[in-house]
């Protein structure tokens, strides 16, 4: 790993287990402006940001091959994918690549347009261009109904003031 030295794993925030990893890595790709279905890793073993030089790092168990239905894609992600990321911006990606006709290429950046695309560069500044909403994925939200009646229990368990506290903390 490159990119990865002692020096930047002692700065960085560092996860291990694929729960925690799972939800960082998509809270990184939100604080970068980045889609939050472009890494659709699984069994993540440790996730790594260091905010100050931007890089990034994410460990899975095994390689894995993802279809992007909307574009007809696919896309293999190696067990290790490092990068450096700006807001908008992956540079120096590597671990990823996707297929063109016969071959796998390479992608070694990604960024974001204005007007909802995305474009992927290789190495040889080859680029394909998609739009954005092809690697979002919905998010599950929890119905209003089951909320709301959470906020009624403790409102009756728990004095106004204190309640406030709560919905703070």
């Amino acid at each position: 790993m490159g990119l990865v030295t002692e020096e930047v794993r002692a700065k960085a925030e560092s996860y291990t287990g694929d729960e925690i990893c799972q939800e960082k890595a998509k809270c990184f790709l939100k604080e970068i402006c980045m889609p939050n279905g472009l890494l659709p890793l699984k069994d993540i073993e440790e996730v790594g940001y260091d905010r100050e030089s931007g890089v990034v790092w994410l460990k899975q168990k095994k390689s894995i091959t993802h279809k992007f239905e909307a574009i007809d894609k696919l896309v293999s992600y190696a067990t290790e994918v490092t990068a450096v990321v700006e807001t908008g911006k992956i540079k120096k990606l590597t671990g990823v690549k996707a297929k063109e006709l016969l071959i796998w290429v390479g992608i070694s950046d990604i960024y974001t347009e204005d007007g909802g695309k995305i474009t992927f560069k290789s190495p040889t500044t080859l680029s394909r261009t998609f739009p954005v909403s092809a690697f979002v994925v919905p998010e599950e939200v929890e119905p209003a109904k089951e909320k709301s009646s959470e906020a009624t229990e403790v409102k009756e368990a728990v004095p106004v003031k204190e309640a406030v506290a709560v919905k703070e903390a």
